[in-house]
């Protein structure tokens, strides 16, 4: 058996690159940039007026305060000039600001009788014109490389008539569980059986990566198992399994891993939840096992812990983590480190995490009220109120 440490090391000495593809840019909120993105041109193209109201040409102010009105500048049309300083133009919002006019005042600010504006406070040369580029200039990047596509992103490539962009891979993953006790969401489960939760847990969490996965089942037949993962090792770049690690007489895995020639790189951890955790490669494929204790916590905290940084590191990007402070004293007197699942508040700007009531590594209605985890170090008698922890969240 390892340390925590060790494994989280090992596990991530494996990140891999999955090379990259083009996708519409409509599709490619989640993914990772795989290019610099760049200003096509100027940002803003043009002169800009921000407010409606009047464009006039402020040096010649002063010191008139009243101006004919020569026309309207709708949004959408192409620069018009305004060629006598003694009249203004009506502007719109978003409209090219005339050439000859460099200042525009917002009708709030003025007042109209019988097609003469008059001003009506003190104007400020260049007010309400967002000047061309004043943002960002054609060729800067604009989005580097690497950065993950929010929908303020979106918006960019669409200004940037980036129709198409170039995103790193996914890997293509499969999950799978194990066992004659699970029954179908929709069934009704017997005394001794109980609905399949785990793989649901887990496609749902994929699915925010933007991961599509694959499901299969495995009942507790060892030659079965074996004939199933030949084909899967040799069609995924990675397998995610939901209990058959443990030390019971039907939790056929591992021997299965072995026989068909999968580097086992561990198993078994010195930590709690997750203990039996089992990860090795496939080196005919570079396959990556990820083999989960069953019960439902030990997967959901392996999978943030363990597959989800190492997911983050093949893509190129950085866990997001939080250093918190207990708003309770702790403690761990066990020789395992312990993930304890917390809730968190922000109390006087500081985020604070509480330690949540559970059942075990079985209680997966505990999981609803988790917002992440903390990492307990072995043989911690007590981690007092205040103390500065590490947090892996699990809500978005």
């Amino acid at each position: 058996m390892i340390s925590y440490k060790e494994a989280f090391d090992i596990v991530q000495s494996y990140i891999q690159d999955f090379g990259i593809e083009k996708v519409p840019f409509t599709r490619s909120l989640g993914r990772v940039l795989a290019q610099d993105i760049k200003a096509d041109r100027d940002f803003p193209a043009f002169n800009r007026a921000t407010k409606d109201g009047i464009a006039i040409y402020f040096d010649d102010l002063e010191p008139r305060s009243e101006f004919e009105i020569a026309g309207t500048v709708a949004a959408g049309t192409p620069q018009i000039s305004l060629n006598d300083t003694n009249q203004c133009l009506e502007i719109m919002t978003g409209a090219v600001v005339p050439q000859g006019a460099d200042t525009v005042v917002m009708f709030e600010d003025i007042q109209i009788n019988n097609g003469v504006a008059t001003l009506q406070t003190e104007v400020r040369k260049g007010q309400n014109v967002h000047y061309k580029g004043s943002d960002t200039s054609q060729g800067d990047v604009i989005i580097q490389k690497d950065t993950r596509i929010s929908a303020a992103e979106i918006g960019i490539l669409a200004a940037v008539g980036s129709v198409e962009v170039v995103v790193k891979k996914l890997p293509e993953v499969c999950l799978i569980s194990t066992g004659n006790e699970l029954v179908a969401v929709h069934e009704v489960p017997a005394a001794h059986q109980i609905r399949e939760s785990n793989m649901h847990t887990l496609h749902a969490l994929l699915a925010l990566q933007k991961i599509e996965p694959k499901h299969h089942h495995f009942d507790d037949d060892k030659e079965t198992i074996i004939a199933s993962l030949d084909s899967l090792l040799n069609n995924n770049n990675v397998l995610i399994i939901s209990g058959g690690v443990s030390k019971g007489k039907f939790d056929y895995i591992p021997e299965a891993m072995d026989q068909l020639g999968v580097q086992k790189c561990f198993h078994r951890v010195n930590q709690k939840p997750g203990k039996p955790f089992w990860f090795g490669i496939y080196p005919k494929t570079n396959t990556l096992v990820f083999s989960f204790p069953g019960n439902p916590v030990s997967t959901f905290v392996s999978y943030h812990i363990y597959f989800k940084t190492w997911l983050y590191g093949s893509l190129g990007l950085n866990q997001a983590g939080l250093q918190v402070v207990l708003g309770q004293a702790m403690a761990n007197e066990t020789l395992l480190t312990v993930f304890k699942n917390v809730y968190l508040k922000i109390e006087n700007g500081v985020h604070t995490v509480y330690a949540i009531q559970e059942n075990g590594s079985g209680d997966l209605i505990s999981m609803g009220r988790t917002d992440g985890f903390i990492v307990l170090p072995p043989q911690i008698e007590s981690l007092e109120e205040g103390t500065v922890v590490y947090f892996f969240p699990t809500r978005t």
